[in-house]
């Protein structure tokens, strides 16, 4: 794609500060490398339960002989000639049908998609579906069939911080290279460039770099766990920050996508801050804890629940606070620290057209209200 500079937009948390820059990683452009291709097929298929597929251990050497035979490259084009910018990411096979993983960013306004195999065959590929709000995107290659070697897909809920995990794929164009690190945080919340933020987020040391978007991240069973799919970096590369889309994600949009070529996500419609503890204290909240609806969409789920935003303003020593809106304590029974746990739950358990029971604090009373989940509007 575009040099690796491209920024992922902040999104949802009023209070969210970034002092690094947050990077796709796509390789630099056709034009300052090698020219590489990269091929996929496209075909319909479900994901099954996840199950580990070896019952224990391996080594970084048996990851890697195990799995590289089903990463690719992905090559893009994005003009209608030659001489036109394109960029290099990477993908794993997902099925025998030719169905190949990526990024949605790797193949976004991609006027020609290519994708290239272990042994150097490449193939054109199609474009199946793509989940901007994921950054997941299938893709289809009509390849040889000795050549597609399914990578299988874990269960990212089971990860634990410190455990040991390899990413594989083509930084800076580099074909088929492997690092290692550990998980070095679970449930993060990634800003993107469609206006909300990525949920559920693993974030992890293994080095990764412009080039390694949409190649998978595997744990010591050699069991994919997530995409990588972003870093965090003032210079547009790695300094020991990345971050993968969980499989349990994957598991859950892939099929989807496969059938349908897009997915429709569930939707609240309101927007605010977090409880810390100067709001607490401001509010004579006993804990800092909980999340403050301030605006509330009009005609969106929760403005038909009938929850109520902020209607008022406190200035406290030079400061104002928002005030008077309901208060989010919990979701579905799941208790609600900060923005982040709402929006993890939406990802792993809600569909559009659930109900959804929120747990508030009106006006210092607790109630339970009952949403139905809409459609999120781009």
């Amino acid at each position: 794609m575009d040099k690796s500079g491209v920024l992922v937009g902040g999104a949802i948390g009023a209070a969210m500060v970034i002092a690094i820059v947050v990077v796709l990683f796509i390789s630099p452009p056709e034009s300052l490398k090698p020219n590489i291709i990269a091929s996929n097929d496209d075909s319909v298929n479900t994901i099954e339960k996840t199950t580990s597929s070896f019952s224990k251990s391996l080594s970084l050497i048996e990851i890697f002989e195990k799995s590289e035979p089903g990463v690719v490259r992905v090559n893009v084009q994005r003009g209608e000639s030659e001489e036109v910018t394109g960029g290099v990411g990477s993908g794993f096979v997902f099925d025998k049908k030719g169905h190949i993983i990526t990024n949605a960013h790797v193949v976004k306004e991609a006027n020609k998609v290519v994708v290239t195999f272990l042994d150097g065959r490449s193939y054109n590929a199609e474009i199946i579906g793509t989940d901007e709000y994921t950054d997941i995107a299938v893709i289809k290659v009509n390849a040889d069939l000795a050549l597609l070697h399914p990578l299988f897909i874990g269960d990212s809920s089971n990860l634990k911080v410190g455990e040991q995990i390899t990413a594989i794929g083509n930084p800076f164009g580099l074909s088929g290279s492997m690092t290692s690190g550990i998980v070095s945080q679970l449930g993060r919340l990634l800003p993107s460039g469609s206006g909300y933020s990525i949920p559920d987020v693993i974030q992890t040391d293994a080095a990764i770099n412009p080039g390694n978007s949409g190649g998978p991240l595997l744990n010591m069973r050699g069991e994919i766990v997530g995409i990588n799919t972003a870093i965090q970096s003032a210079t547009g590369e790695f300094t020991g920050v990345g971050f993968s889309i969980p499989s349990q994600t994957v598991a859950k949009i892939v099929p989807t996508l496969i059938e349908k070529g897009e997915y429709k996500h569930p939707w609240i419609g309101i927007s605010g801050r977090d409880i810390d503890p100067d709001m607490a204290s401001v509010m004579n909240l006993k804990d800092a804890i909980g999340f403050l609806v301030i605006t509330v969409v009009e005609d969106s789920p929760a403005f038909d629940a009938g929850l109520i935003g902020s209607d008022k303003t406190i200035e406290v020593d030079g400061i104002n606070y928002q005030v008077g809106g309901d208060i989010i304590l919990s979701v579905d029974g799941k208790e609600v620290r900060k923005i982040d746990d709402i929006l993890i739950h939406l990802q792993r358990a809600k569909s559009v057209g659930d109900e959804m029971i929120l747990e508030i604090s009106r006006d210092g009373r607790t109630t339970n209200i009952s949403i139905i989940l809409d459609e999120r509007p781009n």
